[in-house]
């Protein structure tokens, strides 16, 4: 995200009026400069029907910071001395992640069914590098649990391969979620009796944790795919990208610049798996559209 990225526009204060959010009231002015600002940061743009939640979360961040008016709040972002600390924590207010294992599951029996065996047929003998898959946005971690889980089940090669799951995110308070991996029984629903029982332990009523073993398998890491120079530190990393679900929430030049970034970190001949409502063909040409038997999915050329 999970998937989901929710970021907005801030309004400025009408001089000292209340908000129906309960706060202070943010004017459009201030509602259209602040959403620049996060616009520039984050890529990540919400519009009207988002403003009850926005005034919300943003009054939060007054409330915490001691800001008594958006405009100061604004300034304090821009100049903020502490090394974007409260940036990050408007980030994760603003961010709801909403997912469940193994959501688009059909993405899955094309991984292993179709882009595994691929990239392991092309691969020349001395090339010992791991494959490496990004779930990204990874929100509370289903996606790249579900990844792993799906592969140990169903693809007979898993244990022969070396195989590194990264997941990522830019709210670095799902990231921690991701890492504990306890989640609740809707979080599962879809799951059989017999995967729960082999890869989680009960902890509590309706709730599940990841086993260890499969938790310390997996590498959690806070990304911003539309800051340039932090991608540049994945630069041809990747075998295979998932991203679902969240181009959605950019602009055009957002997910150009996105799409550019997945690019930049696949390897030559990898792929990016987007979510079913999402298509790389309306966004960039420089991917290939491949046709396999469960799922549409986007190929780096090999040269």
């Amino acid at each position: 995200m999970s998937d989901v990225r929710h970021t907005s526009r801030l309004n400025g204060v009408s001089e000292a009026g209340r908000s129906d959010a309960g706060g202070l009231t943010i004017s459009e002015k201030e509602f259209e400069r602040f959403q620049d600002f996060f616009y520039r940061k984050t890529g990540i743009i919400f519009g009207e029907a988002k403003r009850y939640f926005v005034d919300r979360r943003l009054n939060e961040r007054f409330l915490a910071t001691g800001h008594e008016t958006p405009t100061s709040y604004l300034q304090f972002l821009k100049f903020d001395d502490t090394r974007g600390q409260e940036l990050q924590h408007l980030i994760n207010v603003m961010t709801v992640n909403e997912t469940y294992f193994y959501r688009e599951e059909y993405q899955f029996r094309c991984l292993v069914k179709s882009l595994l065996p691929e990239i392991v047929a092309a691969r020349p003998p001395k090339d010992k590098r791991p494959i490496r898959i990004w779930s990204l946005p990874c929100a509370t971690g289903e996606e790249p649990y579900s990844l792993a889980i799906y592969m140990l089940e169903n693809y007979p090669d898993v244990d022969r391969l070396d195989i590194d799951i990264v997941g990522s995110d830019i709210d670095t308070q799902v990231l921690a979620k991701a890492q504990a991996g306890l989640y609740d029984d809707r979080s599962v629903q879809y799951l059989s009796d017999a995967v729960r029982a082999r890869y989680f332990k009960t902890s509590g009523a309706g709730q599940w944790q990841i086993i260890d073993d499969l938790r310390s398998s997996i590498d959690f890491l806070p990304v911003n795919i539309n800051d340039r120079r932090e991608m540049r530190h994945h630069t041809n990393a990747f075998d295979i990208i998932f991203c679902r679900n969240l181009l959605i929430y950019f602009d055009d030049l957002s997910r150009r610049q996105a799409a550019e970034a997945m690019f930049d970190a696949l390897r030559p001949g990898g792929f990016v798996c987007l979510g079913h409502s999402e298509s790389m063909s309306r966004i960039s040409s420089l991917f290939g559209v491949r046709k396999f038997p469960d799922a549409f999915v986007y190929q780096k050329p090999r040269s």
